[in-house]
């Protein structure tokens, strides 16, 4: 089986929900919630065939299937651990909350 066939047996992930009628939205919702912690590390997050794609900024990506796989795969490609207590995340979490 060549790898593309792969990326149309994505099993379901408890973090998806059930709804089906705003699913789309609901994923790139996640997507833009979750970049805004990614962005701290380097990283960006996209949507892509019912998986993501995790790129860093030297150009390293890989696939997740879910959130569930998301964190370890960043802390991979950061190469340090993503701490959501981190000052500097919290602050930056803090700064862009206000300018909203």
């Amino acid at each position: 089986m060549c790898a593309l066939c792969g990326a149309f047996g994505v099993a379901e992930h408890w973090s998806d929900g059930s709804a089906r009628a705003f699913k789309g939205a609901e994923r790139q919702h996640r997507v833009l919630l979750a970049n805004r912690i990614l962005t701290h590390y380097g990283l960006k997050l996209s949507d892509w065939s019912g998986r993501y794609t995790l790129n860093s900024r030297t150009g390293a990506a890989t696939i997740v299937d879910n959130f569930g796989a998301l964190w370890p795969e960043a802390e991979r490609l950061a190469g340090r651990s993503c701490d959501p207590l981190d000052r500097d995340l919290i602050r930056l979490l803090d700064d862009g909350a206000a300018a909203r």
